[in-house]
């Protein structure tokens, strides 16, 4: 690793035409003092990669004297965090991109980290009363995705308005589109409850559930789908919140909901104490009480004044210009993030003909990849406030540096982790399940889907930067090509026709999310994402 780190040190990554890598000369004598963090050597590397992409028309060559700049002491580094998770109040449209970045990084990585937590405790627990219990969590997890599709797409209008606006230094504008996303956000929820109430056996039914499934997942699937609002306003307000740059106030709700929800879980599931059991109907109700909670620590913090969005009772009205605006955005963003999830929904379909214990393996190899990936969401989350807030202040090369930037750090984080799992899928798996069929069906997924790690970091960012400007097209046309065209056929013949099971499944996966990364690339360099008006 010292000899990697020397040779990367001595680099000039330089382009093979006379048009440099952009990063500004003042930045290179300056970043000492702005961006005090100390980089280790993979981020070096990351950073290597992403710059002779990003090469541009504009700018000068990053030598190594431009990269050591780069490194500051490990006391600075504790200091950035400290203010990180404090939530120290910050201009991200001026100084350091590193400083910006990092600062929003942090508690969006913990919040990530919060969020993914819900997705493994339930499943942690549920385990442990069979496969049809996993088998249930996983199809229920496969129809709210839907769910989480709305309040995604809603979160990416709400987020995008709220970033330009703070950028453009007009608060109360900020505060307006923030109350009539919550506005659509509890009309979506309306819906899904009452669909999710009254169809939830037809719902597990449709997705290829064994009698013995429905039997046991109804309520679980009830519960989840009828406390839907919930997950809709917990991800809306969040957006905001990360939107305006108020980052750490997003990290401590989900630090209060996943608290609730781990005390609650076993709880109910077992019946523990005074608690009734309730099986695993026990982790949706769980799940249901922490998220609400956090929705209504969301709403206090909104209503106090002290946070960079303060709703006011002058801001409570609805106003149609600019909801029409955001039901564009989020129509559009809802569209996006449709076509990406609804993908799982296929691979589900796909799955299920392998059997219960089969689909409990690649449920439970699919609950430690989202924990895996969504604090990665946190540094892509980063990334499209910096290019909202940059837009909105009129300075669209800060916008691309702080993309590119972000996603070298995201790429550097990401490769560790897939390298960890693909040396560790087997012990790792075998903390949730010991069924002879799901434990190497879920450990043949974990270590496939981890050799596409580093695209899948890099297709994040780059997806969030395009949202963050407004560009809500871009990346749904690149998902509807990737996933619907690519990889949910791959992953059929390759499962199915040419036999090779569910690990034909994780191979398109992996092939598909790496083919996203390559293509957002080519269209992020082309810039046209500066030019979106929100």
């Amino acid at each position: 690793m010292a000899s990697v780190y020397r040779t990367l040190h001595r680099w000039k990554y330089t382009s093979a035409s006379s048009n440099p890598i952009p990063i500004p000369r003042s930045r290179a004598s300056t970043a000492a003092s702005t961006f005090q963090v100390t980089l280790t050597p993979p981020i070096y590397a990351a950073r290597a990669v992403v710059s002779y992409i990003a090469t541009t028309r504009n700018g000068v060559t990053v030598t190594e004297q431009t990269l050591a700049a780069s490194a500051g002491r490990p006391s600075a580094w504790w200091s950035v965090v400290r203010d990180a998770v404090r939530g120290a109040p910050h201009d991200y449209t001026a100084g350091s991109l590193g400083r910006g970045i990092v600062l929003l990084a942090i508690p969006m990585v913990l919040e990530m980290g919060m969020e993914s937590i819900f997705a493994v405790v339930d499943v942690f627990w549920v385990s442990r009363l069979g496969p049809d219990a996993v088998a249930t969590v996983g199809l229920t997890e496969s129809i709210m995705t839907l769910v989480y599709t709305a309040a995604m797409g809603l979160s990416i209008g709400v987020a995008a308005v709220v970033a330009r606006r703070i950028g453009e230094r007009r608060r109360d504008a900020a505060s307006e589109a923030a109350v009539q996303g919550i506005a659509l956000g509890l009309g979506v929820a309306a819906v899904v409850a009452a669909v999710g109430i009254t169809l939830a056996p037809r719902l597990l039914a449709v997705m290829g559930a064994s009698p013995a499934v429905t039997a046991i997942g109804s309520g679980y699937t009830r519960m989840l789908l009828g406390g839907s609002a919930t997950v809709l306003l917990l991800f809306l307000i969040n957006a905001i919140f990360r939107g305006a740059g108020d980052a750490a106030i997003a990290m401590r709700v989900l630090w209060l909901a996943n608290a609730i929800n781990i005390l609650l879980g076993p709880c109910l599931i077992f019946g523990l104490g005074p608690f009734p059991r309730l099986g695993v109907t026990g982790a949706a109700v769980a799940t249901t009480i922490g998220r609400g909670t956090g929705v209504l620590y969301q709403l206090y913090r909104l209503t106090r004044g002290d946070a960079r969005v303060a709703i006011q009772r002058a801001h409570v009205a609805l106003r149609p210009a600019l909801m029409a605006n955001l039901v564009r955005l989020s129509g559009s963003g809802t569209f996006q993030v449709l076509v990406g999830t609804a993908s799982y929904v296929g691979l589900v379909r796909i799955m299920s003909t392998f059997g219960s214990a089969a689909l409990a393996g690649y449920t439970i190899s699919i609950r430690i990849l989202v924990f895996a990936l969504l604090p990665s969401w946190g540094l892509s989350n980063a990334a499209a406030t910096m290019v909202g807030q940059s837009l909105g202040a009129g300075k669209p090369e800060r916008a691309e540096r702080a993309a590119w930037l972000a996603a070298g750090y995201n790429m550097a984080v990401l490769g560790a982790v897939g390298l960890l799992f693909m040396a560790f899928a087997g012990p790792i798996v075998g903390v949730f399940t010991r069924d002879p069929v799901a434990l190497p069906t879920g450990a043949l997924g974990l270590r496939t889907m981890s050799f596409g790690f580093v695209f899948y970091a890099l297709g994040f960012v780059l997806t969030q930067a395009f949202n963050g400007a407004g560009d809500t097209w871009t990346p749904t046309w690149i998902n509807l090509a990737c996933f619907w065209l690519w990889e949910i056929p791959l992953a059929y013949l390759l499962a199915r026709v040419w036999g090779f099971g569910p690990q034909g499944v994780f191979v398109a996966i992996t092939v598909g999310y790496s083919t996203l990364a390559l293509v957002s690339v080519v269209l992020f360099r082309r810039g046209r994402w500066k030019l979106r008006r929100v």
